[in-house]
């Protein structure tokens, strides 16, 4: 992840981050309490399902994934992809940061430790997509 536009430069109104995306792999079913979504496809081709509605996005797509509502974006391959994501408002940024921190700790964090830092920016998991989702795109690396 690159960040390229954080917070503080904008007054906390939002931020801007570089995902790159390997083939295979797929971001866990996930809600923002606190912040909405709007994913610019950089390179090669994502998919994403929002609520109930999935889309192929390829380059020069947008993706809109707003608060509260669960979604999810993978790369199936056979290329790598990579987008660019505006988040708003700004601060959800700093969960990238201090994940990557708690995940650096030896020993590993317990999984306590991981789900306690989500809660904190208001982040939930629901998994209940992925069986069907794999069904159709095969065996994906969950992040």
């Amino acid at each position: 992840m690159h960040f390229k536009v954080r917070g503080e430069r904008t007054g906390g109104a939002f931020a801007v981050v570089e995902h790159p995306i390997s083939p295979g792999i797929i971001v866990e079913p996930h809600i923002h309490r606190h912040e909405d979504e709007l994913s610019f496809v950089l390179e090669g081709t994502v998919w994403a399902r929002v609520g109930e509605r999935e889309v192929e996005a390829s380059a020069g797509s947008y993706v809109w994934k707003p608060r509260n509502v669960l979604h999810t974006f993978w790369n199936p391959g056979p290329d790598p992809a990579r987008i660019l994501e505006t988040i708003s408002p700004a601060g959800f940024e700093d969960f990238f940061e201090e994940l990557a921190v708690l995940l650096q700790q030896s020993p590993a964090p317990s999984d306590d430790a991981v789900y306690g830092l989500c809660d904190q920016y208001g982040l939930t998991f629901d998994r209940s997509w992925l069986p069907q989702l794999e069904s159709r795109f095969g065996r994906m690396r969950m992040v």
